[in-house]
């Protein structure tokens, strides 16, 4: 029996994938737990109208991603932070300063797309952040830290 999948299952299928499965478990087991349905003409139709709007959509946040990179290639951003005489920050540099000094800058990215290669900054120096505006458009800034 040919059912759609309405969500990802372990070694079965993605989301939206159309597969064949015994009719026992997709009667007894995926169709009443509401994780698939079966896969009749009328359903399909809608499963393929369905996936060609997804993708409409999903090209089109992509774009914009892709723009916004494009503004954001040439940013270059200074974080002032209380420094002792060694140069050692106290505390350290964040995903928040860091989308805090990008709004500054007129971009307003939230905090959870910024993400550091070293786990903790804790000094003066220059060091590269990776923003992640869409799965497949990821962006490096380079920021410096300057002690106040």
């Amino acid at each position: 029996m040919e059912v759609i999948l309405k969500q990802d299952i372990p070694q079965l299928g993605y989301k939206d994938d159309i597969i064949n499965v015994r009719n026992g478990y997709a009667m007894n087991y995926l169709i009443p737990k509401g994780l698939a349905v079966t896969a009749t003409v009328s359903a399909r139709k809608a499963h393929a109208e369905i996936l060609r709007q997804k993708a409409h959509k999903e090209e089109k946040i992509r774009q914009e991603a892709m723009e916004l990179a494009g503004k954001m290639k040439d940013v270059a951003l200074t974080i002032g932070a209380k420094t002792s005489t060694k140069g050692k920050i106290f505390g350290s540099v964040n995903a928040i300063q860091i989308s805090e000094a990008l709004k500054e800058k007129g971009f307003d990215i939230d905090r959870k797309m910024i993400t550091f290669k070293e786990e903790l900054i804790k000094e003066v120096g220059t060091f590269h952040a990776t923003i992640t505006l869409h799965k497949e458009v990821k962006l490096d800034i380079p920021f410096e830290i300057v002690g106040e």
